[in-house]
């Protein structure tokens, strides 16, 4: 498997996939991994219906006044893990975008360690959808979760 820079997807090339089939490429090397990945180190390491599961590390730029993680790290591997949670449930033609997003912090997020964040749709109809995340330590502690809106509509 080759290992594609970060990048956006030609759309001619997705147009036919439901939105699991996109995230299944993701995953086989089929497509370049999204741009935000080319800032913040996490990738898509599952996925299923409603399910979209990252790894991530807090990168130091990321660091606030008090050198510890800044909570929009948490709040942007939260925001994905939401989004692509439901996206993996579009059908083809079928795109989303946030209503809503809220986090809680629950536990300081560790440096220089893989996180996992996982994200799962909790309904899904015709227009809006929603989801859950939860952003856990090598330990399983959950360090923060979220929740979210999603509209959807026709691409």
């Amino acid at each position: 498997m080759t290992t594609l820079s970060p990048g956006l997807v030609d759309p001619a090339e997705i147009k036919d996939l439901t939105g699991l089939e996109l995230f299944q490429g993701f995953i086989a090397g089929r497509f370049p991994p999204p741009p935000l990945t080319g800032n913040i180190p996490m990738r898509v390491i599952e996925v299923e219906y409603g399910v979209c599961i990252w790894e991530t590390e807090a990168p130091d730029w990321f660091l606030n006044p008090m050198g510890t993680v800044h909570g929009g790290y948490a709040m942007a591997v939260l925001d994905s893990a939401l989004g692509c949670s439901v996206h993996t449930a579009l059908d083809v033609g079928e795109a989303y975008t946030t209503i809503e997003a809220k986090v809680n912090m629950t536990r300081p997020i560790p440096r220089g360690v893989t996180l996992r964040c996982e994200g799962r749709m909790i309904t899904k109809g015709r227009r809006t959808a929603t989801s859950e995340a939860k952003l856990f330590s090598p330990e399983g502690k959950v360090l923060a979760f979220g929740t979210s809106s999603l509209m959807i509509f026709s691409a």
